[in-house]
């Protein structure tokens, strides 16, 4: 196999080297373990609890004051549902460090 080759996937379609490449491909997507990449699902940003209540990630509010946090809520809120909401109260939520792990936001509709 010349490298050119490979790098400009020169081979033709059925050919071996063309599945070989094919199959080194695959093997590389299902057998790299995700630690390599970092690559976890995460929970959404923005999550509706039953009552109005909705969870918000700290990424988002980070380094806002008091007054932009309600104003950004409100705007998170709205483009999460596309309904719009108005946050009464927004808690912060600590860990048993006292590190905000999220804010809950109390809205009507």
């Amino acid at each position: 196999m010349s490298l050119r080759k490979f790098i400009f996937w020169e081979y033709r379609r059925g050919s071996w080297q063309y599945d070989l490449m094919v199959g080194l491909i695959l093997a590389f997507i299902f057998l790299t373990p995700r630690e390599i990449f970092r690559d976890y699902p995460r929970a959404s940003s923005v999550v509706m609890l039953p009552g109005s209540q909705f969870w918000i990630e700290p990424a988002l509010l980070y380094g806002l004051e008091d007054s932009q946090k309600l104003e950004r809520a409100n705007e998170l809120l709205r483009n999460r549902t596309g309904k719009f909401y108005r946050v009464s109260r927004l808690e912060p939520i600590f860990d048993s460090e006292q590190e905000i792990k999220g804010y809950m936001a109390y809205a009507t509709e």
